[in-house]
């Protein structure tokens, strides 16, 4: 089972996006690359970065960020580690985690309001993946 945000992590969760006709459907005019953070706490004591090249529905480009420095996204999604635990278990919805400030957006926030059903799908992917979380 892929550890949280690893690059086998990563390259399943394109594999199944790509697979995803929910998805495909929902961002088929979404063009944006995302930088996904998870924030230390809970017993995860670094952070976590993931690069994602979305694209008229499909991920083009996908892996785990090492220097988030050397990374130019158009979107940065990042939030603590125990609200990406509560998201990936569906307790928390993408959009409703931005509005209440469990999660922070870097980007054209109205653009991403505009894709919302494609954000929900996102999740609904990343719940697919088995994933091993960090004690």
């Amino acid at each position: 089972m892929p550890k949280l945000f690893s690059e086998e992590w990563v390259k399943e969760y394109m594999r199944l996006l790509n697979e995803s006709e929910e998805y495909e459907q929902a961002a088929k005019d979404w063009e944006g690359d995302f930088l996904f953070v998870v924030e230390p706490d809970e017993g995860l004591t670094e952070p976590m970065y993931i690069y994602l090249d979305l694209y008229h529905g499909k991920a083009r480009d996908g892996y785990m960020v090492k220097d988030p420095s050397q990374v130019n996204a158009a979107f940065e999604f990042r939030g603590k580690y125990s609200n990406w635990k509560k998201l990936l278990n569906g307790e928390i919805d993408p959009i409703k985690g931005l509005v209440t400030g469990k999660f922070k957006l870097r980007g054209n926030m109205a653009k991403v309001m505009r894709y919302a059903k494609a954000a929900k799908a996102l999740v609904e992917v990343a719940q697919k993946v088995e994933t091993e979380l960090p004690e």
